[in-house]
């Protein structure tokens, strides 16, 4: 301790203190898992406001999250109350508070409404007639994506988006009819801020004069438009800090880019780098084991993680049969720790795809063990939640189409689909809105007309309501649900199947009564709502066993954890290598990581796929683990299989000096002779071999399957 310091800093580790008094420069913070980045983050936020002076209005920090930015922001101003008035946001939500000040600059309406994915397909659909609903989605995924990359639809580089038939064209019609409404997807919200602050010099010289200091939490996980918009953002005199962990990189799928931190000290110039490489959550036998999986790597900077705590014992490796024996296997281990004294929310089951969850849930209700299925449709995704506040979108913003094709005839108001594209095509050739077009479009039937008529006066009621001194927001979402005829129509469905879908409604009530009944109330409240949609990270943990994919449990931590599926062929899948496979150890790593006291890991011999029993040798990621670092328990691994395995599979190309060229087209498990390869060569013949006993089988190198 150092009494000079002040008392928020005492307890920081000597690589803790470090990065938060480091000043001059740009710096990078290598933060292994369960080091205390957030703490780290949090106090320096506060030192550089307390200690070196700078106004909380020139900080930004930015984090993938609106759980963790508030958490941010919570423990920042536990220190230093003035943090409040920083700016401590996710990516998107700085993104939709820049838009929104300068949205007549951006070409956007100020009052725009955030577009999430199954918005961003239905308006694919709406800009695509032809296009059937699966294939909507496919395409409204692909430019979100390539949005990620800030490729848009004239970009050079869009051709590396395939399985199009004219992507581009699809792409450029999309934006014109995302743009027409005045609207915005989450990828706008990057891309558009980025492209003002490069285009417009005095947006981006108001932005540099303001933001001194920019902190980016989470730093692995960001894509390449958010890696733009930080160097958009970063001014000559700017001090750029970011946080991550370059091991715990798994999101590529959502358009993560690992090089974005690898390459950090290269783009930022004057850049120092710290590791906090002590942790505080696992014991040191599973850091090793995790460590080990993720040293192979060659894309990293390399830290090695130093427990803290003293204690604890190897991990275990179990060998069964099949999936049921591995259900059997994690009751067992549940019990056991019951027995200890500990609880079911202590323990998490870990899995590479959702499928593997069947088998716990056929096996834990009769075992009498509950468990919290994480992945089950969010809050903000049901059915009866997005039509009311599609309602409130409509009243935001009128020219919302997407809001306006979903409850323009729900509950049903006798006003069909022409009759709707009608309205549509009305409002684009008049340039009005949808509202207005549907009350002077001719409808074919009375009731119709009725139905259009209720419609629009019932929208020009809510708005008229912000007039009207309401308590809260509360009370105009309770007026809609109620007036619009969903409450009734989704209380007939709670008693046809029994669903929760009134609860839902009461409960989306209760979230608006903390924004004011004004416009910008709404505003904010659909803002915050939209965001959270894309952001939520799942609920609170009840008593109950946790089963939960690897990628879900990043930022999560257990006293007990049990990663099943160790099989060649599923985790990592036989086509991952390369990148991928490098992920791949990544997810393994962060898996691992998450146990604090205990980890056990299962292999089974064989498990059903598509009806079928198969085998499956274990995965390569046990053959790189060093001997002795875990015990094993139900029977022995042929590691010689799983490490052969990795490098030859079905359908890659070899060639024999004595055969010519081939392709395998098959790998089989041959005990202690290693694997037999069944090769195909050019010749029409089929012969199998046995590597461990013959060098002549070599690998091409065009090998890309």
């Amino acid at each position: 301790m150092n009494p000079e310091q002040p008392d928020y800093l005492q307890g920081l580790n000597p690589e803790q203190l470090s990065a938060v008094l480091h000043e001059g420069g740009n710096l990078l913070i290598l933060a292994g898992a369960g080091s205390g980045k957030t703490r780290v983050i949090t106090t320096k936020i506060a030192w550089l406001i307390r200690e070196r002076g700078f106004a909380p209005e020139s900080i930004l920090a930015v984090t993938f999250t609106n759980k963790a930015a508030a958490e941010m922001k919570e423990r920042a101003c536990r220190i230093e109350p003035a943090c409040e008035r920083a700016n401590l946001r996710t990516f998107h939500s700085f993104g939709a508070w820049l838009l929104r000040r300068n949205a007549d600059l951006a070409g956007i309406d100020k009052n725009f409404t955030i577009y999430d994915d199954d918005d961003s397909a239905a308006l694919v659909r709406a800009a695509l007639p032809s296009l059937a609903r699966p294939e909507a989605t496919r395409l409204a995924h692909a430019i979100a994506r390539a949005k990620d990359y800030s490729l848009d639809p004239d970009s050079p580089d869009l051709g590396a988006f395939k399985g199009f038939s004219d992507f581009r064209r699809c792409y450029a019609e999309y934006q014109q009819r995302l743009r027409a409404t005045g609207n915005v997807d989450f990828g706008d919200l990057i891309n558009l801020p980025t492209r003002l602050l490069e285009e417009n010099e005095a947006v981006r010289r108001r932005l540099h004069d303001r933001f001194r200091v920019i902190l980016v939490d989470e730093y692995q996980d960001s894509n390449v438009a958010q890696f733009r918009l930080l160097k958009a953002l970063a001014g000559p005199e700017a001090y750029v800090c970011v946080v991550g962990d370059d091991d715990q990189s798994i999101y590529r799928f959502r358009g993560a880019e690992v090089q974005n931190i690898l390459s950090f000290p290269d783009i930022f110039p004057n850049t120092a780098t710290i590791r906090l490489e002590r942790n505080y959550r696992s014991y040191q036998s599973i850091l090793s084991i995790a460590t080990s999986v993720v040293e192979k790597n060659e894309g990293r900077l390399g830290k090695v993680l130093r427990a803290e705590r003293t204690g604890g014992g190897k991990p275990q490796l179990a060998v069964l049969a099949n999936q049921n024996e591995e259900a059997a296997y994690c009751i067992r281990i549940i019990d056991k720790h019951l027995r200890n004294g500990g609880s079911f929310s202590d323990v998490a089951i870990l899995y590479r795809t959702n499928a593997q969850s069947l088998a716990f849930e056929r096996a834990f209700p009769p075992a009498g063990l509950p468990y919290r299925l994480v992945g089950a449709l969010r809050f903000y995704e049901r059915e009866e939640v997005k039509d009311i506040l599609a309602f409130l979108a409509l009243v935001s913003n009128r020219r919302d189409e997407i809001a306006f094709r979903r409850i323009i005839n729900k509950p049903v108001r006798g006003i069909g689909d022409s009759s709707v594209e009608l309205i549509i095509e009305e409002a684009f050739a008049q340039n009005q809105d949808f509202v207005s077009a549907a009350a002077v479009v001719k409808m074919k039937t009375a009731k119709g007309r009725a139905g259009a008529a209720a419609f629009t006066a019932f929208i020009d009621d809510l708005s008229a309501r912000f007039e009207q001194n309401l308590e809260s927001l509360a009370r105009l979402v309770e007026h809609c649900a109620k007036e619009s005829g969903l409450l009734e129509y989704h209380r007939g469905q709670d008693e046809i199947a029994g669903s929760q879908k009134v609860s839902n409604i009461d409960e989306l009530i209760n979230a608006a009564s903390d924004y004011p009944a004004t416009r910008d109330g709404l505003s904010a409240f659909l803002e915050a709502v939209e965001l959270d949609r894309a952001m939520a990270s799942g609920e609170v943990l009840q008593d109950a066993v946790t089963l939960i994919t690897m990628h879900n449990t990043k930022g999560l931590e257990f006293p007990v954890v049990i990663i099943t599926g160790m099989e060649q062929g599923l985790f990592p899948r036989d086509n991952e290598e390369g990148e991928e496979l490098e992920e791949q150890r990544r997810l393994l790593y962060v898996a691992m990581t998450r146990a604090k006291n205990e980890l056990y890991l299962t292999y089974c011999r064989n498990r059903l796929f598509r009806g079928r029993i198969m085998d499956y040798p274990p995965s390569r990621f046990l053959a790189e683990l060093p001997a002795g670092s875990y015990e094993t328990t139900g029977g022995k691994l042929n590691l010689a299989v799983s490490a052969a395995m990795a490098t030859w599979k079905r359908g890659m190309n070899v060639y024999h000096d004595d055969h010519g060229s081939g392709q395998i087209l098959a790998v089989k498990d041959a005990g202690e002779a290693g694997v037999c390869l069944v090769v195909r060569f050019e010749t029409g013949r089929q012969l199998q071999f046995f590597p461990k006993y013959t060098s002549k089988l070599e690998v091409l190198k065009n090998n890309d399957f």
